[in-house]
């Protein structure tokens, strides 16, 4: 197995494409708990172009009821990308000043659960700019958003 560079500016073209629409090769979950960690992980994909097709535990979209929980949840989303050891993108966590174009910035509220998965865009003078959906956003301040808590998803490449 190789490690392949996460490709940034992929990720950022694909969410500031689709962050205020919707690609229909993939099925919008706003209407079943919220849109976006699906986003999140199509841009992801967008940036590394591997899936891990492992069943339950991998990540992986090939319709809307055969998908991982990984590629739509917000917790299972970072399980995987923070354990994942085999195929596929890989994760780890870093504070908020050292978040780049393409990472996954997750906010959470004070009892430790996080409920919103952010995609990086830029940063500007200390402010971190992102695209979302459920709430839709493109280029929106992180510090425009109400959390107790964030982590931020530093994706380090994918491995084939």
């Amino acid at each position: 197995m190789r490690t392949i560079a996460y490709n940034r500016p992929a990720a950022v073209a694909y969410a500031e494409r689709w962050a205020l629409s919707r690609n229909p090769a993939f099925y919008d979950f706003e209407k079943l708990g919220g849109d976006c960690t699906n986003f999140a992980s199509q841009c992801i994909y967008a940036g590394c172009g591997v899936m891990n097709y492992t069943l339950t535990f991998g990540w992986f979209y090939i319709t809307s009821s055969n998908r991982t929980p990984s590629w739509t949840g917000v917790q299972y989303l970072y399980n995987f990308l923070n354990t994942n050891d085999g195929v596929g993108p890989f994760a780890r966590v870093v504070s908020l000043a050292e978040a780049m174009p393409g990472d996954v910035i997750q906010l959470g509220r004070a009892d430790g659960t996080f409920y919103h998965s952010p995609v990086v865009l830029g940063t500007s003078g200390g402010e971190i700019y992102v695209a979302a959906h459920t709430y839709d956003a493109l280029w929106r301040p992180l510090s425009s958003y109400t959390f107790a808590r964030s982590r931020c998803l530093h994706i380090g490449g994918a491995r084939v």
